[in-house]
């Protein structure tokens, strides 16, 4: 528990055989990204997790249609990043997106909606 060090040093070796065998924007990428930057949004590296999860959100948006739910995910993730650095408009400005696609694809009543 709490060996982030090792936890990244393992997405990171992921990453770097992923990108030998994977076209640049391919969601197994995004995946990686995804993972380290969750890792360096816990160790308080904010910088470096934004960075990655800024990456996330450009390989999805090239992979996936507009308002997949996958953007969501992405979006708020971002939030989360910018609410830990104090950058609360910017926190928001994310949610925000999150939500605008989650209420374009979810129905009222599913159960995710309030999550966002």
């Amino acid at each position: 528990m709490g060996e982030y060090s090792k936890a990244l040093s393992s997405y990171e070796r992921a990453l770097d055989i992923d990108k030998k065998v994977l076209p640049p924007n391919h969601p197994d990428l995004a995946s990686d990204y995804n993972n380290i930057g969750a890792v360096h949004n816990k160790m308080g590296e904010y910088s470096k997790a934004l960075s990655s999860h800024e990456r996330v959100l450009e390989i999805k948006k090239i992979a996936l249609p507009a308002n997949h739910l996958s953007l969501a995910v992405s979006y708020n993730n971002i939030g989360n990043v910018y609410d830990n650095m104090g950058e609360y408009s910017k926190a928001l400005s994310s949610y925000e997106r999150a939500l605008d696609i989650d209420k374009k694809v979810l129905p009222p009543n599913h159960p995710n909606s309030p999550m966002l």
